[in-house]
C-alpha cells in the first residue's frame, strides 16, 4: 500500500477541487494506494492535521469552488510567525516538524498544488528529503514556466462580467467608472478583462502610469461626445517614479504591503483634475471564489492527471505546466523564486494600443 500526500497551498482558487478529484481518480485507478489529504496547506504538516481522502470526499467536487482540504497563505514553514508573550512575532523554521509528519504517515511523496510561494517552499523542503510533484495554481497567472494557471480564466470571466455591468451605469450617468482587479505584481487579469470588457484605460504594474496621459485620454473622449469612460486598474499599478498603493501602506508580517485601494485613490485624483464624476469598484475576493469556468475545469483536470502520472513515474521535483496545448514538466529548482510578468513587447499590449486603449503612458 503506497501512501501519497496531497495539499493545496496559498490563496484559494477556482479549480482546486477539480485537480484533487483528477489526481485522486488517476492514482486510485493506477495503483494500490492511500491518498492522504493534508489540511490547510503546509500547516497540516506542521500541526499533523491529515486524513485519508475517501471516495465520498472526492465525489461531486468538480464544479465546487475553494478546496475541500482547506488552505493557508500565512503558513510559510520556513519562516512561520509565532507570537511571543510580549506580543512580538518570532519567525520559526518548522521544516523538522514537517519531516516528522511526513515520516509518520510514511508518505512516498506529496502532490503540491500552489502558487509561486508554495513551489519555492516545496523546492526548499526537497533538500530535507521530501519528494513532490507541483501543480501551478493562481488566479494571477504569474507562475514562471507555464503559459496558463487554472483559476485565471475564471477570474478574467468574472472581472469581464463586472465591467460589462458597470459599463451601462457609466454610460447612463456620464461617469468615469474604475474597476480594480487583483494581481499584485502582475497585470494579467486587468489586461485581459480590460480588453474583453471594452476598457478605455488599463493600468498594470508592468507599466507605471502618468496622470497626464490618463487625463488626456478621458478629456479626448469627452470632447468627441463620449461622456463616460471605463478604467480597469490592477491593484499593483503605480505612478511613474512612485510606489504601489496599500491600505495606509501597512505591511503584513512578511513585510509585504497589503495592496488595495488604488482605484479609490485614482477616482479622487481624476475628479480633482477633470471635474468628471468618478466612481471606483473593487472586485477583491469575488475573483477567487465560486464555480470554475469549463476551461478551468478542463485545465485543472489535465494538470491533476498529469501530476499523478508524473508522481507514479518518479519524476519528482517537477511541476506540470501548459506549453501551447501540451502538458509538460518543468523543473521547479530552475524556476523557483521567479515570477511571470507581462512583457512590454507582448502582442496583447500591442493590440491594446492598436485599438486605442490608454495604458497610462
Amino acid at each position: 500500500m503506497r501512501n501519497i500526500g496531497i495539499l493545496t497551498g496559498g490563496g484559494d482558487c477556482p479549480g482546486l477541487n477539480a485537480v484533487i478529484r483528477a489526481t485522486y481518480k488517476t492514482l486510485k485507478d493506477s495503483c494500490d494506494c492511500r491518498i492522504i489529504g493534508i489540511r490547510d496547506g503546509y500547516d497540516g504538516l506542521i500541526f499533523d492535521n491529515c486524513e485519508e481522502i475517501t471516495p465520498e470526499m472526492a465525489r461531486g467536487i468538480l464544479a465546487k469552488g475553494g478546496t475541500i482540504l482547506g488552505t493557508s497563505n500565512k503558513g510559510n514553514p520556513l519562516q512561520y510567525p509565532v507570537e511571543q508573550a510580549d506580543g512580538t512575532i518570532q519567525f520559526v523554521d518548522y521544516s523538522d516538524r514537517i519531516m516528522e509528519t511526513y515520516n509518520k504517515y510514511e508518505l512516498e511523496g506529496i502532490i503540491i498544488i500552489g502558487g509561486e510561494g508554495s513551489m519555492y517552499i516545496a523546492d526548499t523542503l526537497s533538500r530535507k528529503g521530501i519528494k513532490y510533484v507541483g501543480v501551478p495554481k493562481t488566479i494571477d497567472n504569474d507562475i514562471y514556466g507555464t503559459d496558463l494557471t487554472f483559476g485565471f480564466n475564471t477570474a478574467v470571466q468574472l472581472a469581464t462580467d463586472a465591467i460589462d455591468r458597470i459599463h451601462t451605469t457609466a454610460e447612463s450617468h456620464h461617469r468615469v467608472m474604475i474597476v480594480e482587479t487583483m494581481g499584485r505584481d502582475s497585470g494579467f487579469i486587468a489586461l485581459y478583462s480590460g480588453i474583453a470588457g471594452g476598457g478605455d484605460v488599463i493600468l498594470i504594474p508592468e507599466i507605471p502610469y502618468s496622470m497626464d496621459a490618463i487625463v488626456k485620454k478621458l478629456k479626448e473622449r469627452y470632447d468627441i461626445g463620449k461622456k463616460f469612460s471605463i478604467m480597469v486598474v490592477s491593484e499593483g499599478a503605480k505612478p511613474i517614479g512612485g510606489e504601489v498603493f496599500g491600505k495606509e501602506n501597512k505591511k503584513n508580517i512578511y513585510d509585504r504591503i497589503k495592496l488595495g485601494g488604488i482605484g479609490m485613490k485614482l477616482a479622487d485624483e481624476i475628479e480633482k483634475l477633470t471635474g468628471f464624476e468618478t466612481r471606483a469598484t473593487v472586485l477583491g475576493y469575488l475573483q477567487r471564489g465560486g464555480t470554475p469556468t469549463s476551461y478551468d475545469r478542463i485545465l485543472a483536470t489535465r494538470y491533476g492527471c498529469a501530476a499523478a502520472r508524473a508522481f507514479l513515474e518518479g519524476k519528482f521535483g517537477n511541476m506540470v505546466a501548459l506549453d501551447g496545448n501540451d502538458i509538460v514538466l518543468r523543473n521547479v529548482s530552475e524556476n523557483a523564486g521567479r515570477k511571470r510578468l507581462i512583457e512590454l513587447d507582448s502582442p496583447l499590449i500591442k493590440d491594446a494600443k492598436s485599438i486605442g486603449i490608454c495604458l497610462g503612458i
